[in-house]
């Protein structure tokens, strides 16, 4: 276009540039009228951690992500925005959970534990959920759906405890490790009296 307009018009001047920038705006607000572009939304995956050598705890972080997705799945799928709400801290705290065992391989015996009674059943709770949400009201179906809703407060609770407790033995080293150093630095003399 500009080399048209240059063949065919003057370009000596100020004014003939910003007419020129004027008529090339046009035209392409134009042509994007006419011609909308495609927008291709693509959901990409998050990439795997890589991993750790030890067979068995890549077994259970692999389990830990197949558990994160089935919870934010159903989570997208119920309408509710409380039991959402749960559902989302559940997801966080169990990808925490998982997460600890790449961290501190002294803990997978307490996450297996963990993986293997209380996810599972509060899967299969959030599956009912799902299920019976979508089905008509009725006595036996509002009555399961008021009992897993209250359940979910305490399983939240309850994940966040089990969450807590992976860090016992870390904290019980460090306040060994302080009684040492409180110790020493008394004996060095080094405390004031105050300490």
């Amino acid at each position: 276009m500009v080399v048209l307009w240059a063949l065919l018009l003057p370009l000596y001047r100020l004014w003939h540039f910003a007419a020129l920038a004027a008529v090339m705006a046009g035209a392409f607000v134009l042509l994007r009228k006419v011609f909308p572009g495609r927008e291709t939304v693509v959901d990409v995956p998050e990439p795997e951690p890589p991993p750790t050598g030890d067979a068995q705890t890549d077994a259970l972080l692999r389990e830990g992500r197949q558990a994160v997705a089935e919870l934010n799945r159903l989570r997208s799928s119920i309408r509710e925005p409380s039991v959402r709400d749960r559902i989302g801290e559940i997801a966080s705290l169990t990808e925490k959970i998982f997460e600890d065992a790449r961290e501190d391989p002294q803990d997978i015996p307490q996450i297996k534990r963990f993986a293997g009674y209380y996810l599972p059943t509060t899967m299969k709770l959030l599956n009912a959920y799902d299920r019976m949400s979508g089905q008509g009201e009725g006595e036996n179906v509002s009555a399961t759906l008021d009992r897993i809703r209250d359940i979910l407060d305490t399983t939240a609770a309850a994940y966040r405890k089990q969450y807590d407790a992976l860090f016992a033995n870390e904290a019980l080293d460090i306040e060994t490790d302080i009684t040492v150093l409180e110790s020493m630095l008394k004996r060095e003399g080094l405390a004031g009296r105050d300490f």
